[in-house]
């Protein structure tokens, strides 16, 4: 009998800090452990008692990159709470909110985190030295996010001028019809991306679980709808019912909490390649056609294919942004983004978006003063990682069945953990 174990002790290029541990024997995992070793953050203690008006910029430190969800998932729970419906020019320009921030992650994790991977280097150090031209078009794809996300929300990370009911600023018609024009020019390299990543080798595998994401008639949402879909079983539920529908459970080795769809009893994952499952029909034209190029249709199911996924939605986010620039500067939304009235009154609320690294929801109970009596914050990565470790399981079988040594098996291993773009100080809570 051989036995062939691996221990990655504070995994490079993701953010936080989690070490893996995998035992094999004769072929077969008897271990597989994604050890998230981050301590508890205790965001939902942190809000108890606080008013509502606090709680969405205490709630967008949970994370840099995606404080703008976490703002707006807050306030989407507030308005449920409160029975506040918004207007369509608030919707919109909350989804530009949201979608600079996928501008800063994706471009952060494709070639600063995940492209070392497949350019045999150990950091992006060596990117910059090799090709400076690439590493620099992509930073210039984060610096445009941050300066989206500065003009809607006040500031690059979390924002301030979002707030219950709307916004408390907003840029004017000259400053939208600029953005529109760098989101066109961007574009160019946003499909040499797609590309990019297209051509690199990864191993064929097949991700047993599931795959969970926003889902609206005819749209790619990421903050309009409050429907999710487990896109392999077609069961949905809506946000406010989160708790019914996803059961998150604790285990010895991690800090974060582990999902699973109650229904099933299966892991899921939650991610960009969710979404392009859950939605390519609505991706928007470029996009739909570089994804089509790429050879990334639904079902795809190789988790690998993830960077492939923020990839195509790096072009789609260009695309989308472009437009809903162009129809503010135009006026052509109903309303104002001021922020609308509304009444102060007990009750509970689930908000739901997309944030760049998947599905996301806050739960809140307020009394009848608006302040905060329960809250729970479930992640993105505290979801993906029971399927992320069942994915490690089955790579490290396939690729020891076809003779490959530990050292390739561990490499392995962690461009999967990297692929799933990890949040890991994000997921304990």
């Amino acid at each position: 009998m051989t036995s062939v174990r691996i221990n990655v002790e504070h995994l490079a290029r993701v953010e936080g800090h989690g070490d893996i541990r995998l035992v094999m024997e004769d072929g077969q995992v008897t271990c597989c452990e994604m050890a998230v070793v981050e301590p508890a953050r205790l965001f939902e203690s942190m809000v108890r008692g606080r008013s509502f008006e606090e709680v969405p910029y205490i709630a967008s430190r949970v994370c840099g990159i995606c404080s703008a969800s976490h703002v707006v998932t807050d306030l989407r729970a507030i308005e449920h709470a409160f029975g506040v419906t918004v207007t369509d020019r608030t919707r919109a320009l909350r989804e530009l909110l949201v979608y600079g921030s996928y501008l800063q992650n994706h471009a952060t994790h494709l070639f600063v985190f995940a492209a070392p991977d497949f350019l045999g280097h150990k950091s992006v150090f060596p990117l910059a030295d090799s090709n400076p031209e690439l590493l620099q078009k992509a930073l210039g794809l984060k610096a445009l996010g941050n300066e989206l996300c500065t003009l809607v929300g006040g500031r690059s990370i979390h924002p301030i001028t979002a707030v219950v009911g709307g916004f408390t600023h907003e840029m004017d018609a000259t400053e939208y019809r600029r953005m529109a024009d760098a989101m066109d020019e961007a574009r160019a390299f946003a499909l040499e991306a797609v590309d990019l990543f297209r051509d690199f080798d990864t191993v064929d595998v097949r991700t047993e679980g599931d795959l969970l994401a926003m889902v609206s008639p005819g749209a790619y949402p990421v903050c309009t709808s409050d429907t999710a879909r487990f896109v392999r079983s077609g069961d949905e539920f809506s946000a406010q019912d989160v708790e019914e529908a996803i059961e998150e459970y604790p285990v010895g080795h991690s800090g974060a909490f582990l999902a699973r769809a109650r229904k099933t009893g299966r892991p899921y994952m939650t991610a960009a390649l969710a979404r392009v499952n859950a939605s390519w029909d609505a991706l928007c034209k470029d996009a739909r056609y570089a994804a089509a190029k790429a050879g990334l249709r639904p079902p795809e199911l190789n988790p690998f294919a993830n960077n492939i996924a923020q990839a195509v939605e790096l072009v789609d986010v260009l695309d989308r942004c472009a437009a809903l620039c162009l129809r503010l500067a135009d006026g052509d939304f109903e309303g104002t983004s001021e922020p609308v009235p509304f009444t102060v009154r007990a009750g509970r609320g689930v908000g739901f978006t997309e944030a760049p690294r998947g599905a996301l929801f806050h739960l809140l109970e307020l009394d009848g003063e608006g302040r905060v009596q329960r809250a729970s914050i479930m992640t993105p990565t505290a979801q993906n990682i029971a399927n992320l470790e069942a994915d490690m399981r089955q790579l490290a079988e396939t690729m020891a069945a076809a003779g490959y040594d530990a050292d390739l098996i561990r490499l392995e291993i962690e461009k999967l953990v990297r692929a799933y773009d990890p949040c890991l100080s994000c997921s304990v809570h």
